[in-house]
C-alpha cells in the first residue's frame, strides 16, 4: 500500500525557492545527499534532488492509484513559493515492471513503486536556475524553510570544481543471465506461438553483471551520458534509507512513455532498430533499410496502433505524426510521435498505467506476452523497461520508458537489453540487437 513518513502523513508541504547562479551538474550531484535523484529530459527543465522531504511507496497491481492516491493527498494542501513553475516541488521516481515483482537481485531496495519529494531541489531551467527547499512534517515551517534556503544558497555557491570527468572505471568481469543456446531457444518458441496465433509479439531481454575495475561515479557516467545522448531522457533513482551500499538505478533512455500538460498528451511510438554507419553515406543506407524492412514496419506498427488505441478512451483527438528515423550515438529506431487532446481532465498517472507496458517493451496481447516473459527469462526485470518520472501538484508529469539502464552498487553493476520477437524474428539478428543496444551504457563503463 502507499505510505508516507509516520511524521508526514497528513501534513503539507512547506516549499521555497530562489533563482542562484549556475553551478556545474556534477559537483551539485556529488554534493547531494541520499537519495539522489536526476530528470533531464529534452525540452524540459533538468533536476537534481538531494534527500527526501516525503516518501510514497506501493505494490502490488494496484500501484499506480495508490501512487496517485498519495500524490493528490500530499499536494492536496501545501505552502509553496516558487519564482517559476520549474522549481515548484515534484514527486520523482517510478515502478516496477510486472504487478509481482520479487524484488530479487539487484533490485532488493526497489518495491513495486516508490517516489521521493526531493528535500533540496537544483533546478536549471530556460529562465535561469533556481534552488528548492521543501519540508513536510514537523519541521515543515516557512521560517525554518527559508533559513535552510540560505544556507543551501551559500553551500551551493562555494562547492569546488569538479574538475574533468573520471575515467569510466573499466569493467573487469562479465556474466550472462542468458546463455546463446537458451536465448535461440526461447525465441524459436515464441515465434512459433506467433506463428500459431497464441501472439502477435513479445519483447524478450536479457540482463548482464559485469565487475568494475573501480568504484563508479554516477555523476561523472550521467554527464558523459548526456554528452553522448543529449535527446535521450537521463534518469536516477535512488533507494531511500536502505542498509548496504547505495544502490543506483539510472539510464539515457531515447523512449518517451507520457507527457501531460493541460489536457495536451504526448508519447511516442519507439521500435524496430539497426546500427549506426561508418560513414554518413552508410549511415543514410542503413535508416532507408529500416524503414524499408518489413519485420521492423510491422514491429512497430503494432506499438503505434495499440498506443493509439489505449490512449482513445480517454482523448477527444489522436494524431500521428509521419514515421521517421531517430538517430542515437549508437542505433537508429523507426520512431512516430504523438499526441491528444483529452476529453476531460486526468492526472498522469492515469494515463501511465493505461500505456505500461507499451508493446515497444510488452509485447501482445498484453496478457499472454508478459506471461511468456515471466516464464522465459531468467531474472526479474525489476525497473527495467517500466515508467520513470515526475508527477506535480496539478496532475501534470513527464514519463519516460526506462531501457538503456543499469542498476549499480560501488563496483558493479547490471545491464538491461531487449528485443521484440515477431514471426520472422531470427534469433541470431535478435541477440546481436541486443549486443548493440547494451552499448550506451557499456561504452560510459569500459577503459578505452
Amino acid at each position: 500500500m502507499e505510505s508516507l513518513g509516520s511524521d508526514e502523513a497528513g501534513a503539507r508541504p512547506v516549499s521555497r525557492s530562489v533563482r542562484i547562479s549556475k553551478p556545474q551538474f556534477r559537483a551539485v550531484l556529488r554534493a547531494a545527499d541520499a537519495p539522489r535523484t536526476v530528470w533531464s529530459a529534452p525540452d524540459e527543465a533538468t533536476v537534481v534532488g538531494s534527500g527526501a522531504a516525503a516518501t510514497v511507496t506501493a505494490d502490488g497491481p494496484n500501484r499506480f492509484e495508490r501512487i496517485r492516491e498519495a500524490a493528490e493527498a500530499l499536494f492536496s494542501s501545501g505552502d509553496v513559493h516558487a519564482g517559476t513553475e520549474a522549481a515548484r516541488p515534484r514527486l520523482f521516481g517510478g515502478f516496477a515492471f510486472h504487478a509481482d515483482s520479487v524484488a530479487g537481485p539487484p533490485w532488493e531496495q526497489f518495491p513495486g513503486a516508490r517516489f521521493v519529494l526531493p528535500r533540496v531541489q537544483v533546478t536549471y531551467a530556460d529562465n535561469g536556475t533556481w534552488l528548492t527547499v521543501t519540508a513536510v512534517g514537523p519541521d515543515a515551517d516557512p521560517r525554518t524553510v527559508e533559513r535552510e534556503l540560505d544556507r543551501h544558497r551559500e553551500r551551493l555557491r562555494s562547492l569546488p570544481d569538479p574538475g574533468p570527468p573520471a575515467d569510466p572505471p573499466g569493467v573487469v568481469g562479465r556474466r550472462r543471465t542468458t546463455a546463446k543456446g537458451d536465448w535461440r531457444s526461447s525465441v524459436n518458441a515464441a515465434v512459433e506461438r506467433i506463428r500459431a496465433g497464441d501472439l502477435e509479439k513479445v519483447v524478450l531481454a536479457q540482463a548482464l553483471d559485469v565487475d568494475l575495475g573501480d568504484d563508479l561515479s554516477v555523476p561523472d557516467v550521467l554527464w558523459r551520458l548526456g554528452e553522448a545522448y543529449p535527446d535521450c531522457y537521463r534518469f536516477l533513482v535512488e533507494p531511500v534509507g536502505d542498509d548496504g551500499p547505495q544502490a543506483s538505478f539510472f539510464g539515457a533512455t531515447p523512449e518517451r512513455l507520457v507527457g501531460l500538460r493541460g489536457r495536451t498528451v504526448e508519447t511516442d511510438a519507439l521500435a524496430g532498430t539497426t546500427g549506426r554507419g561508418e560513414t554518413p553515406a552508410e549511415d543514410e543506407w542503413l535508416a532507408n533499410e529500416l524503414l524499408a524492412d518489413e519485420k521492423n514496419v510491422h514491429e512497430h506498427e503494432l506499438v503505434a496502433e495499440t498506443i493509439r488505441d489505449q490512449l482513445a478512451p480517454f482523448a477527444s483527438s489522436v494524431n500521428a505524426g509521419a514515421r521517421r528515423v531517430k538517430r542515437l550515438a549508437t542505433v537508429q529506431h523507426l520512431w512516430t510521435p504523438i499526441t491528444a487532446e483529452l476529453a476531460t481532465d486526468e492526472h498522469v498517472l492515469s494515463l501511465v498505467e493505461a500505456l505500461h507496458p507499451t508493446p515497444a517493451v510488452g509485447g501482445l496481447p498484453p496478457d499472454r506476452a508478459l506471461s511468456t516473459i515471466r516464464d522465459t527469462e531468467p531474472f526479474d526485470r525489476g525497473w527495467y523497461a517500466a515508467p520513470v518520472g515526475w508527477v506535480d501538484a496539478a496532475g501534470y508529469g513527464s514519463f519516460a520508458v526506462a531501457l538503456r539502464s543499469a542498476v549499480s552498487r560501488e563496483d558493479s553493476a547490471t545491464l538491461f537489453a531487449g528485443v521484440g520477437v515477431v514471426e520472422d524474428s531470427d534469433p541470431d539478428r535478435e541477440w546481436d540487437e541486443v549486443q548493440l543496444k547494451y552499448r550506451p551504457i557499456l561504452d560510459e563503463l569500459e577503459r578505452s
